[in-house]
C-alpha cells in the first residue's frame, strides 16, 4: 500500500486528493430508511470510527470531509486515531447556518461556525441549503455571503461554499468572494446533478479555485471502479473526490482504485462473488 496518496492545495493547506467521506458513516444512504439505520447501527461508538480513520490514514489520505457539530463519536474516533497513529485529521466542515437577514440570525450563524472551530475544523464550506438562499440569479450575486466568509476567517478557518447549485461557482468567481475551494456534486450517473454531466464539468474545468467533488459512486448506483475511474480520469490535478466507506476493506478497495486511475493502470482488486462466472472471467482480474 502507498502512504503517499497524491496531494494538492486550498490556500496553505495540502489536501489528498482523495477525501473521507462520511455519509456511510453517519447514516445518510441515499437509499432508504433500513440503509440509514444499518450504518448508524454499525456506527455507534467510537471505536467503530476510529478503526475507519485509521485504515484511511494507512493511503495517507488524512483529510475528513463532515458536519462534525454534534457527532460527538465521530469526534472521539477522531482523536483516538489521531493518538494511536501520531498523525493530524485535517476537518472540512459542512455546516447549516442560519442566513436570515436580522441581528438574531447573524449571531446564530456566528455560533455555529465558532462550533466548527471549537471542534478543530481548518477549511469551512458553508452548506449548499444555506448557501442557495443567498443566490441572486437577477443579479448573479450571493447576498451577505462575504458576511460569512468574513466570521469563517475570523474564526480562524478556511473560507469555502458547498455548491450544490452550479452557480454558486460561477457567482463566487465572478464578484471575487474570498471562496477557496468549493464542493460540487459530480459522478457519471448524473445522479443529483442540477444539470448535465457535461455542464458540470465544464464548470469545474473553469472553478479558480480546487473543487471538492462529491457522491462519485452516486451513493452506491456506480460501482466504485466505473465511479472512481471516471472521477479521476476526468477532473483536474489540483481538484478532489469525496470518498465514503462502510467497512475499512472498502477503504482498502477504493484507494487502490482511485490511484490505479491516476496512475493510468488496471486496479488490483478481487472480483465480486458470483455463483458461476464464465470462463473468461473467472478467478481474479490482474
Amino acid at each position: 500500500m502507498s502512504d503517499l496518496f497524491p496531494r494538492t492545495m486550498v490556500e496553505n493547506i495540502s489536501l489528498p486528493r482523495m477525501l473521507m467521506g462520511t455519509n456511510w458513516m453517519l447514516g445518510w444512504s441515499h437509499t432508504t430508511a433500513s440503509a440509514d439505520r444499518m450504518i448508524t447501527h454499525r456506527f455507534r461508538d467510537a471505536a467503530s470510527f476510529r478503526a475507519m480513520v485509521e485504515a484511511y490514514l494507512r493511503w495517507g489520505i488524512d483529510a475528513m470531509m463532515a458536519p462534525f457539530s454534534g457527532h460527538t463519536a465521530l469526534l472521539d474516533g477522531i482523536r483516538e486515531a489521531e493518538q494511536a497513529t501520531g498523525r493530524h485529521i485535517i476537518k472540512i466542515d459542512t455546516p447549516i447556518i442560519d442566513v436570515g437577514d436580522s441581528a438574531a440570525s447573524r449571531a446564530s450563524a456566528e455560533a455555529t461556525i465558532a462550533e466548527c472551530a471549537a471542534n478543530g475544523s481548518e477549511i469551512c464550506l458553508i452548506h449548499h441549503s444555506s448557501a442557495e438562499q443567498l443566490v441572486s440569479k437577477l443579479k448573479g450575486t450571493m447576498d451577505r455571503l462575504p458576511d460569512y466568509l468574513d466570521m469563517i476567517r475570523q474564526h480562524g478557518m478556511v473560507p469555502g461554499l458547498s455548491a450544490h447549485m452550479p452557480e454558486l461557482i460561477l457567482y463566487s468567481d465572478e464578484n471575487g468572494y474570498d471562496v477557496q475551494t468549493y464542493i460540487q456534486i459530480y459522478n457519471c450517473a448524473g445522479f443529483l446533478m442540477q444539470v448535465e454531466v457535461e455542464g458540470v464539468r465544464a464548470i469545474i474545468e473553469k472553478a479558480k479555485k480546487p473543487v471538492m467533488s462529491i457522491k462519485p459512486m452516486a451513493a452506491g448506483r456506480v460501482s466504485p471502479y466505473v465511479g472512481l475511474s471516471f472521477s479521476f480520469a476526468t477532473l483536474r490535478p489540483c481538484d478532489m473526490v469525496t470518498v465514503g466507506a462502510h467497512t475499512p476493506e472498502e477503504v482498502d478497495e477504493d484507494a487502490e482504485i482511485a490511484l490505479a486511475a491516476i496512475e493510468r493502470r488496471y486496479p488490483d482488486m478481487q472480483r465480486r462473488s458470483s455463483p458461476k462466472k464464465t470462463a473468461v472471467l473467472g478467478g481474479e482480474l490482474r
